[in-house]
């Protein structure tokens, strides 16, 4: 959303997955049910997310988003 300065980088990156997403996958296969729409999405996202990307240095999301997460402390 644009409600705040500097919000509109927020939605770059949203506006980037959404193309990914209509381009690679729901443009392609033209899905016939919302329940086989919702299992290609879902086979999408789980590849999306396992691939590495180059903008990521090479990395996969999971990758990036599970390695920045700060430490949860055990208890004891």
């Amino acid at each position: 959303s644009m409600d705040g300065k500097g919000r509109w980088m927020d939605n770059v990156f949203i506006e980037r997955l959404w193309w990914s997403v209509k381009y690679q996958d729901v443009y392609l296969k033209a899905y016939g049910s919302i329940a086989e729409a919702r299992n290609g999405l879902r086979e999408y996202f789980e590849f999306y997310n396992r691939r590495r990307h180059q903008s990521l240095d090479r990395r996969t999301p999971d990758d990036v988003y599970w390695n920045t997460l700060p430490p949860r402390e055990v208890a004891a």
